[in-house]
């Protein structure tokens, strides 16, 4: 079985990334920028924004941290929404989510000027990318369709079953893989018989949050499993399906496996700051 290498493939892009923003530094433009909103104080939340706000300084990339009281209104929130929306030096935009209870976060999102919109969230988005012309593209889909490509796993004519039918990962993933000709059934958590469904894929991409969703011996051999999800159990990170104790009879029947960590979620981060980039070079005209 081969490990398909997330943080590898991450650094590539970010790699890549740096050295284009160093390019457009070194011609007297000024860098991409991100403003990034966090209202309320999660640990978790904190800790993402913290991590995007140093990968895009270590980028070369300017950043901006909004970091506001739970107590924030949304209108209040809007209203700096907006300021970014037309400041000409903010590429591009994002919400930490989840927002506080008080929020109607779609109506947030869509706020955003959808050509500054770095998740990829905004109605418009959304709707471009289900008639395969998308302007910015969530950025885990993103990242699976990238790890799939950068590993030269093909997808045209293969049957896909994509588990979790998520607005931010499983909806868009099956979207992005039918515009690359992808056979793909879509499965959650009411589906009947998902063992048996997912014996039938070539790929399996597994985005459900439940630990053990399958075992082992529901995959055909030599198929494919990009597994999404992390998930703590007993104090250790695994996914839906990939753990230390899966491991050893997964070896035995896929050809290729994200592991859990250090698959997708590496690269999570790095297709935000490709959207982060490609936005202002869509916006320079580059």
């Amino acid at each position: 079985m081969r490990i398909i290498d997330g943080k590898a493939c991450a650094q590539q892009v970010k790699d890549q990334i740096a050295k284009e923003v160093a390019e457009i530094k070194a011609n007297g433009q000024r860098p991409p920028r991100l403003d990034i909103f966090l209202v309320g104080d999660r640990p978790d939340s904190l800790s993402y924004v913290s991590s995007k706000y140093k990968t895009c300084k270590a980028l070369g990339m300017d950043c901006e941290q909004h970091l506001l009281p739970a107590t924030t209104s949304e209108s209040e929130l809007m209203v700096m929404i907006d300021e970014c929306n037309r400041n000409d030096d903010v590429d591009a935009i994002l919400i930490q989510l989840p927002l506080p209870d008080h929020y109607n976060s779609a109506r947030v999102l869509d706020f955003i000027d959808y050509r500054k919109d770095a998740d990829g969230l905004h109605l418009m988005n959304v709707g471009l990318l289900h008639l395969g012309e998308p302007y910015v593209m969530p950025c885990t889909p993103k990242g699976i369709i990238t790890l799939l490509e950068t590993n030269n796993i093909e997808v045209a004519g293969e049957h896909v079953v994509m588990i979790g039918r998520s607005q931010l990962v499983g909806e868009p993933t099956a979207q992005l893989l039918i515009h690359s000709d992808a056979t793909v059934t879509l499965c959650h958590s009411r589906t009947k018989n998902l063992p048996e469904i997912a014996h039938l894929g070539d790929i399996v991409i597994t985005a459900a949050g439940k630990p053990d969703l399958l075992k082992p011996s529901d995959f055909k051999d030599g198929a494919v499993l990009i597994d999404v999800a992390m998930n703590r159990v007993n104090g250790k990170l695994q996914g839906d399906v990939y753990s230390e104790a899966t491991r050893p009879e997964l070896e035995k029947r896929l050809s290729a496996c994200t592991p859990v960590p250090g698959g997708v979620g590496p690269m999570t981060i790095a297709m935000l700051m490709q959207n982060v980039l490609d936005i202002y070079k869509l916006r320079a005209n580059i």
